[in-house]
């Protein structure tokens, strides 16, 4: 499965991460992690915090995958909008949900500030505007679900877009409590803080199959074998290649990041904050610690490398149009990085969290599928380690295969 391009920011930028070695010998452990993306660096992190014995493999290196590709909006809001989540799922469920993406955020936000690198992550208001006059009935109806049940909203008009960004739309919701982050250094940094408090992390290592013998999972690597009480399987979209799910689906999503621009370059662009829109599939932009723009969108159903590798051209150039469309004053800014990342995403808009039928009951999976996956990592990491430390896990129902 094509995963991710190699002409990626986060890792042209970043300094050079710690090296990581392939296992050369039989394991035992308490957990093990499968996956080195965002998802498994979360849960091992949390794992670790819990003096949990773990042990982390990735067939790649760490963060190489499609968390290479992320371009690190974090936010409370989904794909699909509250309104639409209480209509689908009832309406305490849906309000769980939302209220569990609010508290995820916010648990990013302390892992982040107990690293040594915070990985540039910063909190940020966010515009979700409207892309047609027509979609405002929808958007009025999402600000007031959300600002009933207590979410930091505002209602923008035509006017207050105008006064404080280059563009117009006909309206928008203001969000006051998302955030940004560089996803590779981030993961980075939650892997060598759990390394330092023991946690075992080997690369290039691929898990080829598991059994269970007595009160073990085995899993075997080649030549050797691990032993886990419990297994975490964080693999990305590739967990498809294991056992595909109905309920999902894989696609390619696409994005650019201009060079580093002076700071008048950013007027027209209120408190920097990240911008999205009610269009499907949308256009999502930020801004970079190092003054840069990032613009993803224009999603896609193929997944095959040499498709995305021919689209990719294309693709830059009309991320590069819509850009220009919000921003003019920016001119001829080209783009100095391409990618294109596969982007796993669910029929009903939920992440996928817990076992699968056919599995042992001790092998949980993470499928953070959807344009939140930082977010929903970030909840399936606390519902699996509640589920292995605790024995069980509140709001489990949400999240599970069978729903």
């Amino acid at each position: 499965m094509y995963i991710c391009s190699e002409n990626t920011l986060w890792k042209a930028i970043a300094p050079p991460p710690r090296s990581y070695p392939i296992l050369e010998e039989d394991l035992e452990c308490d957990v093990l992690v499968i996956g080195g993306g965002m998802c498994g660096a979360l849960v091992a992190s949390l794992l670790m915090e819990q003096q949990v014995d773990t042990v982390l493999v990735d067939k790649r290196g760490i963060a190489e995958g499609s968390t290479a590709a992320n371009i690190g909006l974090l936010q409370f809001s989904n794909d699909k909008s509250l309104s639409a989540c209480m209509r689908t799922f009832g309406e305490e469920r849906g309000l769980r949900f939302y209220r569990r993406c609010a508290e995820a955020l916010d648990e990013l936000e302390r892992l982040a500030a107990g690293l040594a690198d915070r990985a540039d992550f910063v909190r940020r208001p966010s515009l979700y505007f409207a892309s047609e006059a027509n979609h405002l009935p929808a958007l009025r109806e999402e600000y007031e679900t959300l600002k009933q049940h207590g979410f930091a909203v505002d209602i923008w008009d035509q006017d207050r877009i105008t006064e404080h960004y280059a563009f117009s739309k006909p309206g928008a919701i203001y969000y006051h409590d998302d955030a940004e982050l560089d996803p590779y250094r981030f993961v980075h940094g939650l892997l060598d803080a759990a390394r330092d408090r023991g946690l075992r992390i080997y690369t290039h290592t691929e898990v080829f199959g598991q059994a269970e013998d007595r009160d073990a999972l085995v899993f075997h690597t080649g030549r050797h074998r691990i032993r886990a009480k419990y297994a975490v399987c964080a693999a990305g979209c590739e967990a498809q290649q294991i056992k595909r799910t109905p309920n999902a689906e894989v696609t390619s999503t696409f994005a650019i990041a201009t060079p580093s621009l002076p700071a008048e370059a950013f007027k027209g662009w209120h408190a920097r904050s990240l911008i999205w829109e009610t269009a499907r599939p949308y256009l999502y932009l930020r801004t970079t610690a190092d003054n840069r723009i990032l613009v993803g969108g224009l999603d896609d159903s193929f997944t095959l490398r040499s498709e995305c590798e021919r689209m990719l051209p294309r693709k830059r150039e009309l991320l590069l149009e819509a850009m220009r469309r919000l921003f003019p004053a920016l001119g001829e800014v080209t783009a100095e990085y391409a990618w294109c990342g596969a982007l796993g995403s669910s029929h009903d808009g939920m992440p996928m969290i817990g076992r699968q039928a056919g599995f042992p009951g001790r092998c949980y999976f993470m499928l953070g599928y959807g344009g939140n996956g930082t977010v929903y990592g970030m909840i399936g990491a606390k519902l699996i380690a509640d589920w292995i430390v605790e024995g069980q896990s509140p709001d489990a129902d949400l999240f599970r295969f069978d729903r």
